[in-house]
């Protein structure tokens, strides 16, 4: 099994409503595809940057071309959404990783 993480940084007065279009948009949109499941959202306490809050958004995903396959079909279009929203206020970093235990 793999994890699928996004660390974002969201500017300071916008996390509120990220939050919000996290909750209420990007995971439910998310979860109807079926290929990213278990999502959770946890802020990160470490490596703070001034004037910003980070978080994690993470979803399990079975393996490479599953999520491959995802980001073609609907995660190039949430990523653009997200974009054209909070335009350069929030700023994602992806990272994949492999449970080992």
């Amino acid at each position: 099994m793999l994890i699928y993480n996004t660390t974002y940084h969201v500017e300071k007065g916008e996390d509120k409503n990220f939050l919000i279009w996290m909750q209420e948009h990007y995971l439910p949109e998310v979860e109807k595809n079926g290929i990213l499941y278990a999502p959770r959202i946890a802020r990160i306490l470490s490596h703070i940057e001034e004037g910003s809050i980070c978080y994690s958004v993470q979803f399990e995903v079975e393996n490479s071309a599953k999520l491959h396959r995802w980001h073609q079909e609907q995660g190039v279009k949430l990523n653009e959404e997200l974009l054209n929203i909070f335009k350069n206020k929030v700023i994602g970093f992806p990272t994949l990783m492999e449970v080992i235990m």
